[in-house]
Order: C-alpha cells, then sequence, then structure tokens
C-alpha cells in the first residue's frame, strides 16, 4: 500500500517540479530567441549602413521610422539568417537538456521526499495495528478468565454461598484491572495527540508530590515499606493531573516491585533551569535486557508479569514526560532496586 502511495506521491512531486521548469523554459527560450533576433537585426543594419557609409549612434533604435530611408528595407543576409536558426535550436537543445537532468533529479529526489513524508505515516500505522492487536490480547485474556469461571461455576451444582461470593471477588478484582486498562488506554490515546486536551500553567511541584504521597502512602503501609519525601518545592510550568499521575506510575510500581520492608526515596531539587524527580527503590531490579524495553506499550519483564499489570503505565509516564519537554534516566541492578530520574524544565519551551 506506501509503495503504491509513494509511486503517486514521487509522480505528483515529478509532475509539479517539471511544470515549473518547463514553464521557465518556456519563458527563457522565447525572452532569448527575442534578444537574439534584436541583435541580429542590430548586427545586420550596422553592417549595411558601413558598407554605404551611413554614419549609426552608438545605440539605435530599431523601429523602421527612426532608421534613414536606406537602411528601412533590405533581407537579411542568408548566412546570418541560418545561423541564428541554428543559435535558436542550439538554445533549445540546451533548455531541453538541462530539464531531461532537471527530470531525473526531480524524480530521485521525489522519491527520496516521498519516502520521508510517507515514513512517520507508515510508522503510526504501524503503531496503531500493533497497538490495537496487543490491547485486543490483553483485554481477551482476563475477558476469556472471567467467561471460564463463571461457566464452570455454573455447572457446579454444589457451588456454596461462600464459593460463589470468593468467586464474585475475583470476578470484581478482574474487572477492576480491565477498568484501568481501559481508562489508561484512554488516557495514552488522548496524550498521543500531542496533549492537546492539556493544561499547561505554573503549578508548585511540592503541592504536587504531597497529593500522590498521600494516594500511595496506603499501599506503602500495606507492605511496610517506608517511603521518604524530600521536596525542594518550586514552580514548573506543566499539567497538574498530568505530572500527578506521571509520578504516582513511578510510586505505585516502586511498591509494586519493592518486597515487604523496602524502602522508597523520592526527591525533587532544581538545577540548571530543570525540576530534577528522582524515585529510588530497594526492589527486585530490572534486568539488562529488559532497560531498553520498560517504556514500550504492553511490555512486561517475567518477574513482572507475575505481579500483574498490563505493561502500559510506564509509556503512558514516558509520554507524559515528552508532552512537559523533559526525559528520563533509569539506572537498575537485579536484586539491588531501581533509580529512575526525570528531568522537567521549569519554563515553558
Amino acid at each position: 500500500m506506501f509503495h503504491s502511495a509513494r509511486l503517486k506521491l514521487t509522480a505528483w512531486y515529478l509532475l509539479i517540479i517539471m511544470t515549473i521548469s518547463l514553464s521557465f523554459s518556456g519563458v527563457i527560450y522565447v525572452g532569448l530567441t527575442r534578444e537574439l533576433e534584436r541583435g541580429w537585426r542590430r548586427m545586420e543594419i550596422r553592417k549595411r549602413a558601413e558598407d554605404l557609409g551611413i554614419p549609426l549612434p552608438g545605440f539605435f533604435s530599431l523601429r523602421p521610422e527612426d532608421l534613414p530611408r536606406r537602411l528601412k528595407d533590405f533581407s537579411p543576409r542568408y548566412f546570418l539568417t541560418e545561423d541564428l536558426k541554428e543559435t535558436k535550436r542550439r538554445v533549445l537543445r540546451n533548455l531541453l537538456a538541462v530539464n531531461g537532468g532537471i527530470f531525473i533529479l526531480a524524480g530521485i529526489s521525489g522519491w527520496f521526499l516521498a519516502g520521508k513524508t510517507l515514513k512517520p505515516i507508515e510508522q503510526a500505522l504501524e503503531e496503531q495495528k500493533r497497538f490495537v492487536a496487543d490491547a485486543s490480547h490483553e483485554l481477551r485474556t482476563p475477558l476469556a478468565a472471567l467467561k471460564t469461571s463463571n461457566e464452570v461455576a455454573l455447572k457446579d451444582k454444589k457451588l456454596t454461598l461462600g464459593e460463589a461470593k470468593k468467586l464474585i471477588k475475583s470476578n470484581l478484582e478482574e474487572i477492576e484491572s480491565l477498568e484501568t486498562l481501559t481508562n489508561n488506554l484512554l488516557t495514552l490515546a488522548s496524550l498521543e495527540e500531542n496533549g492537546q486536551k492539556l493544561n499547561f500553567q505554573k503549578v508548585d511541584i511540592k503541592n504536587i508530590v504531597d497529593s500522590t504521597y498521600q494516594k500511595i502512602l496506603p499501599l506503602g503501609l500495606e507492605k511496610k515499606i517506608k517511603i521518604k519525601i524530600e521536596s525542594s518545592g518550586g514552580k514548573i510550568f506543566g499539567d497538574e493531573e498530568s505530572l500527578k499521575k506521571m509520578i504516582l506510575i513511578f510510586l505505585d510500581n516502586a511498591v509494586k516491585y519493592t518486597p515487604e520492608g523496602g524502602k522508597i526515596w523520592l526527591k525533587t531539587w532544581q538545577e540548571k533551569g530543570k525540576l530534577i524527580l528522582e524515585i529510588k527503590d530497594t526492589g527486585i531490579g530490572i534486568s539488562e535486557a529488559d532497560l531498553p524495553h520498560i517504556f514500550e506499550r504492553f511490555y512486561r519483564a517475567d518477574k513482572a508479569r507475575a505481579k500483574g499489570g498490563f505493561g502500559l503505565g510506564l509509556a503512558l509516564a514516558k509520554r507524559i514526560i515528552e508532552l512537559h519537554h523533559g526525559s528520563v534516566k533509569v539506572v537498575s541492578r537485579v536484586g539491588k532496586g531501581t533509580t529512575f530520574t526525570i528531568m522537567l524544565p521549569l519554563k515553558p519551551s
């Protein structure tokens, strides 16, 4: 499909360029040949005037009424007429040769430019296909589990009330997971539209950190994980809700992959016109093989699969960082922990 589109786009580029080139060549040919004809005519008149002993100024008009009577009417010499025709033919050949070169260069350049133009579209389409396929796969698994468990329960004539409640509780947990997945998918799709719905303004980073800390604290207490916050505060130009979501994603991952009794640190400070957020944990860590892929949508390392989740969180967090013109670095050691360092500009870019 894209090969055909590239050919068509190249053809359009070629048509536009050659139309312009041929038009200019036509104008150049007409103008140049007219000047050549005037030059030849002036040279012929000057030669004839010299033969007849008629004095002429350095520049003279070619209008018959302005010429002496004996120079008004005469036939041009044959060899001059042939020279003029040959010169016109050479001009035409040269212009055609130049347009031939332009045609070849325009074809090559058009093919290259068509490829550059279509490449982002092709990548976006491939990304969309992969996104739909991955989302379908992620939705299919929990839906199949829900369907199977309910079918088995319906066929079990000895199902007790306690077992039924346990099944309903399990189903509700699956539904909550699906709800989280769909919400993240909608958020990510919204952010993919260049963050058009984000409300950028000056916000206090300390308020954002404190608000996020209050949300994650119950999960930390449940696992007996100590969460330490060190925030110097300060203002940053950004979208408050998306920044909260981004920090919450990193903290939620830290809690999820840190064993009971572990520690998590969240530090913020300002440096060279940037806000630095550092989130460090004593969790299970990430292997070197997995590190390059952790921000890809639906990517989950083997250890992470055991913890649940759909692999959308970090992709969503990175997109939020990109929309704030920031960057993120990660350092991790298996069994030792992980450190995420996020850098965001304090002022709008």
